[in-house]
């Protein structure tokens, strides 16, 4: 009985550490929640200790992932028992990520507090690493985006969202290691070295991007419901409001979310691209539009098409580079479960391209869907001397409803605001719209599943962070190469 009910608090404490991202934006949680994991683990053996931590993945995974099963069962047409099975199969092993980390701890940990709590660091970040990289990569609400907000926040100019997972990791096993008999001078060390965790980056140097100009943006929000998008009777109506929309937009920059048009530009009829594209033959004015470009024989690319009228006759392109497991491309072997989806144009080819789009003084980067998790991908645009000022968002969460995914999209916005020191701006299909300036504050919100756009004034930025030049410079190794060697040295020593 006993045994079971600790099984139960893990997996409860996985479900709470959901609750730490936004919407909810209970930052303190997270590391409270993984506090309890690390308590748990603390005596376990390897075998336990990995059981512990698979189920704290699969509580925090299934409770922040089950927006997965409304594209695949409500618009998709998988079976209901199908489409939650396999979210809890994903869920399932991404969560071997997080056994492998708490396996690892037990087989490392000493016994001494504060090197245990540094292990226990580095085994998570490790399995955040992973996780982000292996098989594409999926880090949707890796832990340290719950520190988007709060007083870790200020580290990540310098150390990244990866850098914000380890340092959470460290004190949640402070928090749990001081919950135990350690004795006093044990409790100091620990809450020593966790007060400088907490306190370091607020003395370190800030501001390190400057301001490059202003420009004003047109958010649009079109809210056209999923299963009405690919409605061949529909499109034409659509497709006309979308002309509307745009035509009635003020900003000198126009932005469309993505796949505001569902097909290929090669099937547009008439004369409507030339409608479309006359509001911005005047200087200064642009516009960026989600379409798709390619063919059935190269592959159909998710892209946005850049207008502007200071490069007339000369239009930008730029097609999604990092592109979506089962919704975007098939992996091998899984072409059965791709078929049990009725998903348009769901076996798509990659964009090349990472140039920036020149409007009105400033360099627009844009980053289609979930590109903006991976800040890796990226960062070659925010550094040197073409560097973009202004990162652009464009989605259609529609796919997924409009509870929690939204507001966790917008999420991952404000940490690449943060890492970069730049704003995000974002148009979506049925929300999140919203500019995030680059402080990561979220300046102005229009509300979801409203047609509406959203007008405003967005500061670009100059200038590389920390975070911006290493990780140009050597990806995301130093953190993983950090946390091996701190795996080593502390073993070595115990």
């Amino acid at each position: 009985m006993r045994s079971a009910l600790v099984w139960l608090v893990a997996l409860l404490a996985g479900v709470a550490q959901t609750f730490s991202f936004a919407p909810f934006e209970f930052w303190w949680l997270q590391i409270a929640a993984l506090a309890v994991l690390a308590g748990l683990a603390a005596d376990a053996g390897a075998a336990r200790a990995a059981g512990l931590g698979w189920m704290f993945g699969v509580g925090w995974l299934v409770s922040g992932l089950w927006w997965l099963y409304i594209s695949m069962h409500d618009f998709g047409g998988m079976p209901a028992w199908l489409a939650a099975l396999a979210v809890f199969a994903l869920a399932a092993l991404l969560a071997l990520y997080y056994a492998a980390a708490l396996w690892l701890f037990a087989r490392c940990r000493r016994g001494a507090p504060l090197a245990d709590a540094l292990l226990f660091a580095a085994c998570w970040l490790l399995a955040e690493l992973a996780r982000g990289v292996f098989f594409t990569g999926f880090p949707w609400i890796a832990s340290g985006y719950a520190h988007a907000v709060g007083p870790l926040a200020a580290w990540a100019p310098w150390i990244g969202v990866y850098g914000l997972c380890a340092l959470a990791a460290f004190l949640a096993a402070a928090l749990a290691a001081s919950l135990r008999p350690i004795g006093v001078r044990g409790r100091l060390r620990i809450a020593g070295l966790a007060a400088v965790v907490v306190a370091a980056p607020h003395v370190l140097p800030a501001g390190f991007t400057r301001a490059s100009g202003e420009l004003e943006v047109s958010l649009l929000q079109p809210n056209i419901a999923q299963n009405l998008k690919f409605d061949p009777a529909l499109m034409g109506t659509h497709l006309q409001l979308l002309l509307r929309q745009i035509d009635a937009a003020r900003g000198a920059l126009v932005v469309t979310p993505e796949s505001v048009i569902p097909f290929t530009r090669s099937e547009l009829a008439g004369t409507y691209w030339d409608e479309l594209a006359r509001p911005f033959a005047a200087p200064g004015r642009g516009l960026l539009v989600g379409v798709f470009l390619g063919n059935a024989d190269d592959g159909y690319v998710n892209s946005v098409v850049g207008i502007a009228g200071d490069a007339p006759g000369k239009e930008y392109h730029y097609g999604k580079r990092h592109l979506l497991p089962f919704g975007e491309f098939v992996p091998p072997g899984f072409r059965w479960f791709v078929d049990l989806m009725n998903i348009p144009l769901g076996d798509q080819a990659h964009g090349r391209s990472s140039a920036a789009f020149d409007v009105g003084g400033q360099r627009l980067r844009p980053l289609i869907c979930f590109e903006d998790l991976f800040g890796e991908d990226m960062v070659d645009s925010v550094v040197g001397t073409d560097a973009a000022t202004i990162l652009v968002n464009v989605s259609n969460l529609a796919w997924f409803g409009p509870r929690l995914v939204q507001d966790q999209h917008l999420q991952f916005s404000q940490m690449r605001a943060l890492e970069f020191e730049r704003p995000v701006i974002r148009s979506t299909n049925t929300g999140a719209t919203a500019v995030v300036d680059h402080l990561g504050r979220v300046t102005s919100r229009l509300p979801p599943l409203v047609a509406a756009t959203l007008d405003a004034k967005v500061e670009g930025r100059i200038g590389e962070t920390p975070y911006a030049r290493w990780l140009a410079a050597a990806g995301l190794w130093p953190l993983a190469i950090g946390a091996v060697a701190l795996l080593l040295v502390l073993r070595r020593r115990g």
